[in-house]
């Protein structure tokens, strides 16, 4: 944009835009959703039994959580008990190959545990595994060793 001086010289303004800013600010906010994602997965507190071996989830699979009030969740969404064999169903297209984490809080009744495997089951998923913590005792014999 020009414009002109009361001596009648033209002179143009500066309408350049300062980048460095913006970058900062996009650059805060990408550290900040950075922290703060893996907190908004855990979704639904389930405290697991502790076991001595522990094998880790590398892929991404089909999760159902029972929580210590026998709610049962598929991924964090509530579901009904007695449709977790049609929701699986529908879900899933090759039930054969496919393998389902149960995730049970240790106060959970072993009834309400047999009933949600017994609902997979009845989907036709055979491979199912069972969500469990390392013992803390055992985590530091490991870090010991070398």
């Amino acid at each position: 944009m020009a414009f002109t001086t009361p001596n009648g010289r033209t002179q143009t303004a500066l309408a350049d835009i300062n980048i460095t800013p913006l970058v900062d600010v996009v650059l805060v906010l990408l550290i900040i959703f950075m922290v703060t994602a893996p907190v908004l997965q855990s979704g639904i507190e389930v405290s697991v039994p502790k076991t001595r071996t522990v094998k880790e989830i590398t892929e991404e699979r089909v999760v159902i959580t029972i929580n210590k009030d026998q709610r049962v969740f598929m991924g964090n969404d509530a579901v009904n008990i007695n449709e977790i064999a049609a929701k699986l169903r529908q879900k899933i297209r090759d039930p054969r190959n496919q393998s389902i984490f149960i995730r049970a809080d240790e106060n959970v009744p072993f009834g309400a545990f047999a009933t949600v495997m017994d609902s997979v089951k009845q989907s036709g998923i055979t491979n199912i595994s069972i969500v469990t913590q390392p013992l803390e005792e055992n985590r530091q014999q490991n870090g010991t060793k070398r």
